[in-house]
C-alpha cells in the first residue's frame, strides 16, 4: 500500500474514519504522561501527527513541537489548527534518512502499525534517533491480546445469546482473513486494512533492537462501544485497549 496516498485520501474525512484515542482514554493515562513530562523548556516531536489530535496537549506543555507526517494533506489539516509554536515537516516516518529533529520528549500514538515488520522497526529506530540523552518517548501501539480478547468476547456474547461458534457470521470475525503467518504475527484486517498490533512479550523483545529502553508498559482502555454496536451492561471490565510503553 503506498501510505502517502492513503492518508492523503482519508485526511478530509480523518474525524469520521481514525480512531480518537484521546476522547476515548477511559482513564486519562495520556494526559497524565503529558504533565509528566512537560516542560516549557524543551522540545517535544509529535512522530505521526496526523491532523493535530495531540496538539492542544503538547503545544501547551513544551516550548516547541516539531510536527511530522507523511501525508500533504493531513499536514495542510494540521496546520488550521493554529498552534504557534508548533512547525511541520513532511516525511516518510519509516525512511532511515530522514532528518529528524533532537528533542526531549517523542510522543507517537498508533503510527507503528505497518504490515511491514522491516518498517516498523525503523520507525521505532528513528524515534530513538531522535531522543537526546535522558529524553523519553511515549509510543502507544494496538494490541493483540486485547484484539484476540475482544474477539472472544464477541464469541461468548452470541453463546450467551443462543448462537454457537460455528453458526457466527464469518463477517463479524473478519480481522482473521490473514494467511496464518500473518495472524500470528499479529497482522489483522481493520477496516480493510492490514494492521500490525503487538502483544507485550513483543514490545519487551522488539525495543531494544531499536535501541529504545522499556520502562514502562501500561493499558490505554477505552470502553467496550469503541468495539461493539451495543453492548450487553454485563460486558464490563475487563476492558480493550491499546499498549502504551515509555522508553528511553
Amino acid at each position: 500500500m503506498n501510505q502517502r496516498k492513503h492518508w492523503n485520501a482519508i485526511a478530509g474525512c480523518y474525524n469520521d474514519e481514525i480512531f480518537d484515542v484521546f476522547a476515548s482514554d477511559r482513564r486519562g493515562i495520556l494526559k497524565k504522561y503529558f504533565r509528566k513530562f512537560g516542560n516549557r523548556r524543551h522540545i517535544a516531536f509529535d512522530f505521526g501527527c496526523g491532523i493535530g489530535k495531540a496538539f492542544p496537549y503538547l503545544s501547551p506543555a513544551f516550548k516547541k513541537v516539531v510536527a511530522m507526517d507523511i501525508s500533504d494533506r493531513c499536514l495542510a489539516e494540521a496546520k488550521t489548527r493554529g498552534f504557534a509554536n508548533i512547525v511541520f515537516q513532511r516525511s516518510d516516518l519509516s525512511d532511515d534518512t530522514i532528518e529528524l529533529p533532537r528533542v526531549h520528549f517523542v510522543f507517537c500514538c498508533n503510527v507503528i502499525m505497518l504490515p511491514d515488520t522491516e518498517k516498523n522497526l525503523s520507525m521505532f529506530r528513528n524515534i530513538k534517533k531522535s531522543l537526546i540523552k535522558g529524553g523519553t518517548a511515549v509510543i502507544v501501539v494496538p494490541s493483540l491480546e486485547s484484539y484476540m480478547f475482544s474477539a472472544w468476547r464477541l464469541i461468548d456474547w452470541y453463546r450467551q445469546e443462543g448462537t454457537p461458534p460455528g453458526e457466527i457470521d464469518r463477517t463479524e470475525l473478519s480481522g482473521f482473513t490473514g494467511n496464518i503467518t500473518d495472524i500470528l504475527q499479529g497482522i489483522v484486517t481493520i477496516n480493510g486494512v492490514p494492521t500490525k498490533h503487538y502483544t507485550a512479550a513483543e514490545l519487551n523483545t522488539l525495543l531494544p533492537r531499536a535501541g529504545l529502553t522499556l520502562k514502562t508498559l501500561k493499558k490505554v482502555e477505552y470502553n467496550w462501544d469503541t468495539e461493539f454496536s451495543n453492548p450487553p451492561g454485563w460486558m464490563q471490565a475487563p476492558y480493550p485497549w491499546d499498549w502504551l510503553v515509555e522508553c528511553t
